[in-house]
């Protein structure tokens, strides 16, 4: 099949780079600053084995895709850009194409159903960076990531086995799952810490704000009577795959951590602390510590404020 690798940052960057360097056709889809380095020099892929120059078609917009009838979009952009990408496919992209939600959060595929019954859900495990325009940086050694996948909101067929065996063409593990929702909602727990994360100076009462979160998070996710896999699942199916690079910055974080130290207005932590904080409002139970970590991260955003610049202890009173 051919991909549409809607939103080329970290995760989309080393899943278009390492797709196109296996020999599977890709589109990237990127923005400002970002797409004018790709379009001019390539998109520079950056592994243990070396920088690697990635020369795709690259655009803006769905409508100057190539559109083909075995075309598949892996839909990489935040939760918060979710719906502008919609609506620029909507507008460009054949009707019936498959639209996979290769995102953090478990919201995108619901608001995704709405256009289209080719939904599809991946469970998101890829340590990468993107801080400077026209580069990505696999962050794990010999497996780029764990990108399982299946069908929205459940079930299997051809297609998501086909997505499956492309992305290990890619050198990824994936394997496709019927309850690939269940394994989203135990990587939402975990990133339950990317706001504190991007926002609070690390020690005991960072730890302990994660700890308390993802607490409340499990909590929430039981009353509302949400499918989750366990905690072990989770560890078994990431074994030591996610390997670190050696001598990569240590100082780096997740994908909220770069939002932050990015700049700009837009931050995903609706999608993740505020994923948390609705489903305990739609079931009458409080969520007073994801509340107050999406509140500080939107705080920080607003106030141009640096990454890890807070601190926790006040909050943890």
């Amino acid at each position: 099949m051919r991909y549409v690798i809607y939103g080329t940052g970290a995760v989309g960057g080393v899943i278009g780079g390492n797709l196109h360097l296996a020999q599977v056709p890709v589109t990237l889809v990127a923005r400002g600053e970002h797409l004018a380095r790709i379009r001019a020099d390539g998109l520079t892929l950056d592994r243990e084995d070396g920088r690697h120059r990635v020369d795709a078609p690259a655009t803006d917009t769905a409508a100057e895709v190539a559109w083909t009838d075995d075309t598949v979009v892996l839909l990489c952009v935040k939760g918060q850009q979710t719906q502008v990408a919609l609506e620029d496919l909507l507008a460009h992209a054949p009707a019936d194409v498959p639209v996979v939600c290769v995102q953090n959060g478990v919201a995108n595929e619901r608001a995704v159903l709405r256009s289209t019954a080719a939904t599809y859900a991946v469970c998101v495990m890829l340590p990468a960076t993107h801080l400077e325009p026209g580069l990505v940086v696999q962050k794990s050694r010999s497996t780029p990531g764990i990108l399982d996948v299946g069908r929205a909101p459940g079930g299997l067929d051809e297609r998501a086995e086909a997505i499956a065996a492309d992305l290990r063409r890619g050198g990824f593990e994936s394997v496709a799952r019927p309850d690939i929702m269940a394994w989203k909602h135990r990587k939402l727990l975990a990133n339950l810490g990317n706001g504190v994360d991007a926002v609070f100076t690390p020690g005991e009462d960072a730890d302990e704000l994660v700890r308390r979160a993802q607490a409340e998070g499990e909590e929430v996710l039981a009353a509302a009577g949400i499918a989750v896999v366990s905690a072990e699942q989770d560890r078994e199916r990431r074994g030591d795959h996610l390997r670190r690079r050696e001598h990569l910055p240590v100082e780096e974080g997740g994908s909220t951590w770069q939002s932050v130290a990015r700049g700009g207005s837009g931050v995903e932590i609706d999608y993740l602390a505020g994923e948390i904080v609705l489903l305990g409002r739609l079931h009458d139970l409080a969520a007073p510590v994801n509340e107050a970590v999406q509140r500080a991260t939107h705080d920080l955003v607003r106030a141009g404020g640096a990454p890890r610049s807070v601190d926790p202890a006040p909050l943890l009173r």
